[in-house]
């Protein structure tokens, strides 16, 4: 609905307003037939008075839907979302709950359609009925998550389940409405109409999917002329239908002035080395790359000191080349940023070591514990729970054994460390904003390294907390930083290792040199 021309919702929230007006018209009729249809409301009411069990679920889901209810669910969701940079998002949750509310008092006063007799006589509601203000909210508000969830959600999982829930908490409202004798079933029937026609309505005139970042922004300097060709590198794995995917980018590329992209698909042999090659042979202008931190740094490895820019749309459960360079994880958003942000040089990380070939990294390298957590994640709880497979595994590989390790920084005598995890970082930040390099910069030209080393089970709590405030380590504490151009980093056996999140394979050694400056990203104006 959102990616759709605005006519499509705006002649869906007119048939459902038109609906609403017919059953409005029918009500302030009455005939004798919507008579006999709402008296089944006194039926259902009598049900759940002659169940007592039902009386204090009801009056709860009364309560926590009422106004009060609503109004905080509005505000903690708009509130939230305007936190989270979804300006459009948050303007529309709070535009249309109030819309919402006053349709629903103005149609109240017009129709002036008393409640049912047939309520609890100790709690008698002697406002007008038509049309259900509860579940007018309840159905615009359930709409909103449903919208929001399309939007913000990529597991296709995921969204059905908050939107099962959202329909959910629509369906006992609804019914609980009727069986606590609040309302007629006509009235339940106008307030689902009313609730979609509105938001409908807002979504035609208000799209909630964000606008350029760069727009009003004065145009970038352009030192050489460009026929401003793009390639986009897709892992197809990552995206959840690879032809929406397309589309959306083929329109906000020609929408931002570029022509029509080029696509390169990578696969299990060729995880965006070649592709990339390919995309700089053929003259891209830009390279745009939908991955994971393993696909992005094959791309940005191989693009490397040939000027042309990579733009990032993180598709991963890490992100974290993403996340510090601040690129939004919001798909849309990420290839606004893409298309029309400005270029940053940052650093690489040249890499050799036992049993593996020359490579690179663009975020973090690890030994022990780290990428013991790497090699431990079960692919298939992790596809469907995203992050949390990594606390699993985290959790399982807490006791790793304890390394020696001798690390050499600069080409300076080797120092003798024991440590439990070893990670040398391009940048500072793991995911929720956890800091675990606070010195780091990815165009520094330094690399920086941290080891842990917590001697017992219980010792992990005060040193993630130490981490996370980023507290000065005092001496014979577990955390040891240092900072260098090339660290090389010894083990007295062979340990676990990654690089970018992907494990590499058991090994005693890493030598590592930062590449200053050698690659071109789109990063937000």
């Amino acid at each position: 609905m959102l990616d759709r021309p605005r006519h499509v919702p705006l002649a869906a929230a007119l048939i459902a307003l038109l609906a609403f007006a017919g059953v409005a018209a029918v009500v302030a009729a009455q005939p004798h037939w919507l008579l006999d249809v709402d008296d089944l409301g006194g039926n259902a009411r009598e049900w759940a008075a002659a169940r007592s069990w039902t009386e204090g679920p009801l009056r709860a889901i009364e309560l926590a839907f009422g106004t009060i209810g609503m109004t905080v669910l509005t505000v903690v969701t708009a509130g939230a979302l305007l936190i989270k940079g979804h300006r459009r998002a948050g303007v529309l949750v709070a535009g249309v709950m109030i819309a919402i509310s006053l349709a629903t008092y103005a149609t109240k006063v017009f129709v002036g359609r008393g409640r049912p007799l047939w309520q609890d006589p100790e709690f008698f509601l002697h406002s007008n009925a038509f049309p259900s203000g509860h579940t007018a909210s309840t159905t615009a508000f359930a709409g909103l998550v449903i919208v929001l969830a399309a939007m913000l959600i990529r597991r296709s999982g995921l969204r059905r389940v908050v939107g099962g829930v959202a329909l959910l908490a629509w369906a006992l409202v609804a019914a609980d409405r009727i069986l606590l004798g609040r309302h007629f079933p006509s009235d339940v029937v106008g307030g689902t109409l009313l609730g979609v026609g509105v938001l409908l309505l807002a979504i035609a005139v208000y799209n909630p999917l964000p606008r350029s970042h760069a727009r009003g922004a004065d145009p970038l300097p352009q030192p050489l002329p460009t026929n401003r060709d793009v390639a986009v590198i897709l892992n197809p794995i990552k995206v959840e239908s690879v032809e929406q995917f397309q589309t959306i980018v083929s329109t906000m590329a020609r929408e931002a002035g570029w022509n029509e992209p080029r696509w390169l698909l990578t696969t299990v042999e060729d995880s965006g080395t070649g592709q990339a090659e390919q995309a700089a042979v053929d003259g891209a202008d830009l390279v745009i790359v939908c991955g994971g931190d393993g696909t992005v740094r094959e791309v940005c490895a191989e693009l490397a000191g040939t000027g042309i820019p990579v733009g990032i749309v993180p598709a991963g459960t890490g992100n974290l080349l993403a996340r510090n360079l601040e690129v939004p994880l919001f798909i849309r958003a990420a290839i606004d940023v893409a298309l029309t942000g400005q270029d940053r040089a940052i650093d690489m990380v040249a890499v050799e070591g036992d049993g593996i070939e020359g490579t690179h990294f663009m975020v973090m390298a690890g030994m022990g514990f780290d990428a013991a957590i790497m090699e431990g994640v079960n692919e298939e709880i992790k596809k469907k729970v995203g992050w949390l497979a990594y606390v699993i595994s985290a959790l399982r590989s807490l006791m790793f054994p304890t390394m020696r390790l001798e690390i050499s920084v600069d080409d300076a005598p080797p120092t003798k460390h024991r440590a439990r995890t070893c990670v040398i970082g391009n940048v500072g930040s793991l995911q929720g904003g956890m800091v675990l390099l606070p010195d780091a910069a990815i165009d520094d030209g330094q690399l920086d390294v941290v080891l842990l080393y917590p001697r017992r089970f219980w010792s992990w709590i005060p040193l993630v907390l130490r981490v996370a405030t980023r507290r000065e380590q005092k001496a014979g504490e577990s955390v040891t930083r240092m900072t260098g151009r090339s660290v090389v980093v010894r083990a007295s056996a062979e340990v676990p290792r990654q690089l970018d999140g992907d494990t590499i394979g058991l090994g005693r050694e890493l030598r590592m040199e930062c590449v200053h400056g050698r690659v071109l990203v789109r990063v937000p104006r």
